[in-house]
């Protein structure tokens, strides 16, 4: 059966880091990415909206145990992104039992992969990476100094897991679906992104208003899983691409 025809936004096989779709999907992204991430980290901008949003909620994290935002958001959201990825593990299984679609076969594992990956790699640097949740810090009534990325902590200081964003995490590796379009079916990348987008944006936007991260938390999440959506497609792609020139060439 013939492989399914590639869409013009690929990356270019000849030279995948000048290409405009490295331009567009790895260059662009980080040159956004890393500025807005050390203005909000290094130069005060996470602190500054924060400040904005507590004072908002009346000098205390209002919003902290809110139906909406912990039951509604952090809970039931964590829940729904883990039953679509079952979902997604269940499609790869049969697809890869039954179906004769190979594009199809390695699109859904790429998904498979590509959000366990996604989330996996966050939950890794949350353990490795000790900062401070804004709750705790002693500027919005918590107990703790700020101590920043790259600063040592003060022996006996107990080290907390905030960063990056876990629960945005949940979010933004559905990324992937916009990946996965350009695999499978490229008129529904845009559906993709914003779902992964919107998702990531509503997880993150929750868990600040409630003092469990900074924009910063969330701003580094979404990079993470971008890029590592994006590596992985790319060498998903190039398997399929072998497979079609095999195939045109037999």
């Amino acid at each position: 059966m013939p492989v399914r025809s590639f869409d013009p936004v690929a990356p270019s096989a000849t030279s995948p880091w000048v290409s405009r779709f490295a331009v567009t999907h790895l260059w662009l992204p980080v040159a956004l990415g890393l500025p807005l991430f050390t203005l909000l980290m290094g130069f005060g901008g996470d602190q500054w909206l924060a400040d904005h949003l507590f004072r908002l909620e009346g000098g205390h994290w209002a919003l902290q145990d809110a139906w909406f935002t912990r039951t509604v958001v952090h809970k039931a959201g964590k829940w729904l992104s883990t039953a679509a990825a079952l979902v997604a593990i269940l499609l790869c299984f049969h697809h890869w039992r039954v179906g004769r679609d190979r594009t199809l076969r390695w699109a859904l594992l790429y998904v498979v992969v590509a959000m366990a990956l996604g989330t996996g790699m966050i939950s890794l640097l949350k353990t490795l990476v000790p900062m401070d949740c804004p709750w705790d810090l002693l500027r919005y009534g918590g107990d703790h100094p700020f101590i920043g990325l790259f600063t040592v902590r003060p022996a006996g200081m107990a080290a907390q897991a905030c960063f990056p964003a876990g629960h945005a995490s949940a979010g933004y590796a559905w990324f992937c679906l916009y990946f996965f379009a350009l695999l499978w079916r490229p008129a529904w990348r845009w559906a993709g992104l914003w779902i992964g987008l919107g998702s990531g944006l509503l997880f993150g936007i929750s868990q600040q208003l409630r003092g469990a991260h900074f924009l910063s938390h969330d701003v580094a999440t979404a990079l993470i899983c971008w890029v590592l959506s994006l590596g992985l497609y790319t060498l998903t792609r190039r398997h399929l691409d072998r497979a079609r020139r095999t195939e045109a060439a037999a």
